[in-house]
């Protein structure tokens, strides 16, 4: 394997105690006191054929979730492989403030530690992130996607609901027609979520408004029908629908990450008012919405004169209250999630992006790349030997195997695969904790649960296993009681332990 390493580590957010099938009756009241976090660790390596593995390296309890305590964690595990920090070149996390602070952030430890250790955020939780602070910053959109969450809780529940959403045929059954019939439940951390849920809401409005109609008059307690019977009156005014539809057209464009993201919502925001505004008045006189006058004068709170702070309009309020103040929020957070220097970094690499037959290629992006951000691992005379190498690659890309002709082009492709994008193999990793710990099988203390959650993860190699020389070896080691198992039996049992 190339010593050229990226680390992701995750946190199981719930903790012990909030997974059931986490929970280790094992531990002494003194652990259970202290509360230990349960931390997952993978890494990114190219290997000698160039192909990019991420494998599961190891999970750990850990006392506390200081920054330098997950530093200290996570050398030991690096040293326990073999592996050094100094050669890392890439590391991404979830997100939380003590991982990604610019001082004392683990991410600066480590960087202070190895200076090409590039930090960054996975992008589809950064983005969901982005999406759940602009929707916190504002007041109104705060209390909208509330009422959204009652929505969908309210129309989820009764178990006539999918009936009378089929009977107004807004969904449809039947071989490859649409068969969910509920809306998209938000959830803060699954990417996407949101923008589902606020599109499934638009495609289904004159159903879901049926729906809690019929629940205002058949719910079965007085708290379900009188909450059916708010959302109800919300969901018909011209504020709701005029923020469902702002939220749609903002995360419709901050959903897929491109380079163009910031600019289309500077151009909504800038040039788009009218159109948009268009656009919610025609659903408002589709689905007989009355809609406000935008001169008249705008009223907030109990709606009483002497409380109106500012004499602005209808259309002020909307324009500049909601719309330009949800899109700059937005543009904040992009900001403050997606730094300059991040971003460069992943422009300069997408120089190597095959696609179109090479058509990103720029050979004086590529050294910018080399010279900027991977000072370490190319001295200022193999730069120039680097650009004379390019020049010849990119008249020579058709062929392939040409890594050791291209030595210094291969080691700069080698860094920029390292770099991480997403931390999903390390979520999957805590997915495949909650099916090896589960309430029949909770008394395993931490390293046979992490030798377990190896074999599953990274069954692909435990295939490989000699099972017999494994059986003889735990058979050899001297106990009080002599193990006696038939070895045809145990070799089955791990078989099916490797399988599953």
């Amino acid at each position: 394997m190339n010593d050229i390493v990226h680390i992701e580590r995750v946190r199981d957010k719930g903790g012990p105690p909030s997974h059931q099938g986490l929970k280790n009756e094992a531990q002494t009241e003194t652990e259970k006191q202290q509360n230990l976090g349960a931390n997952g660790y993978c890494l990114k390596v190219v290997d000698d054929s160039g192909s990019v593995r991420e494998r599961f390296l190891a999970i750990v309890g850990v006392v506390d979730t200081k920054a330098i305590t997950l530093k200290k964690e996570i050398s030991n595990v690096l040293a326990y492989s073999n592996l050094h920090a100094c050669h890392m070149r890439g590391q991404g996390y979830d997100g939380a403030s003590n991982m990604r602070g610019a001082w004392n952030g683990l991410q600066a430890l480590f960087l202070k530690e190895s200076p090409c250790a590039y930090y960054i955020h996975c992008f589809a939780h950064r983005l969901q992130l982005v999406l759940v602070a602009a929707s916190k910053d504002t007041q109104d959109v705060w209390l909208f996607f509330l009422k959204l969450a009652s929505i969908v809780n309210l129309v989820g529940a009764p178990p006539n609901c999918k009936t009378i959403l089929l009977a107004t045929g807004d969904i449809q059954t039947g071989k490859g027609a649409n068969q969910i019939g509920n809306l998209q439940r938000a959830g803060a951390t699954r990417w996407s979520s949101h923008f589902a849920s606020i599109s499934r809401l638009i495609e289904m409005y004159n159903a879901t408004s049926t729906v809690l109609e019929s629940i205002t008059r058949t719910g079965s307690t007085n708290s379900m029908r009188g909450e059916a019977k708010g959302v109800n009156i919300q969901m018909g005014t011209f504020e709701f629908v005029f923020i469902l539809h702002l939220m749609h057209k903002t995360m419709g464009i901050t959903n897929v990450l491109f380079s163009t993201t910031k600019t289309l919502l500077q151009e909504l925001k800038n040039e788009n008012w009218d159109t948009f505004l268009d656009s919610v008045v025609s659903f408002c006189k589709q689905h007989d919405i009355d809609i406000p006058d935008m001169n008249d004068r705008y009223r907030s709170g109990t709606r009483r004169s002497c409380h109106q702070k500012d004499d602005i309009t209808i259309r002020h309020h909307y324009h500049f209250d909601l719309f330009i103040v949800v899109i700059d929020h937005q543009l904040m957070e992009l900001n403050h999630r997606f730094t300059d220097d991040a971003m460069e970094l992943l422009k300069l690499s997408s120089a190597f992006d095959p696609r179109d037959a090479y058509k990103s290629f720029d050979i004086n992006d590529i050294c910018t790349l080399a010279e900027k951000y991977y000072l370490q691992d190319f001295k200022k005379q193999e730069i120039n030997i680097l650009r004379s190498q390019l020049q010849h690659y990119q008249l020579d890309l058709v062929e392939t195997r040409k890594a050791k002709i291209y030595s210094l082009v291969d080691k700069l492709i080698r860094l920029v695969l390292t770099l991480p994008v997403s931390t999903a193999t390390t979520e999957r990793a805590f997915y495949a904790m909650k099916l090896i710990k589960t309430l029949l099988r909770n008394k395993m203390d931490d390293e046979f649960l992490a030798d377990l959650m190896v074999l599953h993860i990274e069954r692909e190699y435990a295939k490989e296993l000699d099972l017999d020389a494994v059986i003889k070896e735990f058979e050899a080691v001297p106990r009080r009681v002599q193990f006696h198992y038939p070895i045809i039996l145990l070799s089955a049992k791990l078989s099916t332990l490797i399988q599953e």
